[in-house]
């Protein structure tokens, strides 16, 4: 499924969004009152604009409260346009209703001329908040496109060396062990079904039963050269929904295996270490390191620096951590829970 990505409405209504938009209002209400001199009526006339920018700002977020539901329909440019309407109209009627409370404060210009005046500042307030909103909208787009690709050169670089021995291992086991090459085909078919489902964020647990099938793949062909240790916590069942990039600890594992286990003669254990800490759930992939006088393994790797990219830019909170130890290498990835 498409990662998820908070729409700007959406955004708008959480905290530091609130917070800023808030400052930024009263940072508009002091350059406005500073664009006259500075006289002995300098602090009531920014008081004023400070008070009807405020009321402008909180009833056109009451607007788009209420009005929610449908802005979420449109696409981003109407939507964008939407509330560049909406910043008008409710800037018009705030002005208006301040004009007539207030008994027209302004004697030396007329209600139309301050109406007009109030609507253009609304107007270009609100295009240079479009600007930027266009801009991000743009960037987003490009970093969707960016992790599309980057996925697309995942699997280019995974299918081949990975698909050539699962298949050659099955071709092994089809006449004498049929029942264990049926099981690998199909724990082939789940791997390469969630490879091909699109960039997007599945749940940990799926993840994990990922890695459980490509472990059951590589057990057949290593054989007891490969032993897998699995430390899971209790409370696994807290953290089974948290978010995660499809495919983003299988990568780990595998490098796990190229470069712990398959260059070694006598082999090796992958350790996969679950644990749970407030608002986070790290995920440790252990291996040991091959001997210097041992060859590497050659073929085509998967690249811890595009899983790392791909982590963090699917998985806002989340990061990847690399670093040799005294007996082998680790991977940890830490994933927020939102708990």
């Amino acid at each position: 499924m498409p990662a998820p990505r908070l729409h700007p409405l959406l955004a708008l209504f959480t905290a530091p969004v609130l917070i800023a938009v808030v400052l930024s209002s009263q940072a508009l209400a002091a350059m406005l009152s500073l664009a006259r001199p500075l006289d002995a009526d300098w602090p009531i006339r920014f008081g004023l604009t400070s008070l009807a920018v405020l009321w402008i700002v909180l009833v056109l977020l009451g607007t788009v409260r209420l009005a929610r539901q449908l802005l979420l329909r449109l696409p981003p440019q109407a939507w964008s346009w939407a509330m560049l309407a909406l910043l008008v109209a409710v800037a018009s009627t705030v002005a208006w209703a301040g004009w007539q409370l207030a008994g027209g404060p302004m004697a030396s210009e007329s209600p139309l001329r301050f109406l007009a005046r109030v609507v253009a500042l609304a107007a270009i307030a609100g295009l240079l908040a479009l600007l930027i909103y266009q801009n991000y909208w743009r960037a987003l787009q490009s970093s969707a496109r960016a992790d599309a690709a980057e996925l697309e050169l995942l699997r280019a670089r995974l299918h081949p060396h990975f698909l050539f021995n699962t298949l050659n291992t099955g071709a092994a086991l089809v006449h004498d062990r049929p029942e264990e090459a049926e099981r690998l085909l199909l724990d082939l078919a789940d791997l390469f079904r969630a490879a091909f489902s699109g960039p997007g964020v599945i749940p940990l647990s799926e993840e994990l039963a990922l890695v459980r099938r490509y472990l059951e793949i590589e057990s057949l062909r290593f054989g007891n050269r490969l032993e897998v240790r699995w430390t899971l916590p209790e409370a696994m069942d807290m953290v089974a929904a948290t978010p995660v990039p499809v495919l983003a600890i299988q990568p780990l594992v595998e490098n796990a295996i190229k470069h712990g286990v398959e260059p070694r003669l006598e082999g090796g254990t992958v350790e996969i270490t679950v644990s749970i800490q407030p608002g986070r759930v790290t995920i440790r992939i252990g291996n040991p390191l091959a001997a210097q006088t041992q060859a590497a393994s050659s073929g085509h790797g998967i690249g811890l620096d595009a899983v790392r990219a791909r982590l963090t830019a699917l998985t806002p909170g989340a990061s990847l951590v690399t670093r040799p130890e005294a007996d082998g290498f680790s991977a940890t990835v830490t994933l927020p829970t939102g708990t």
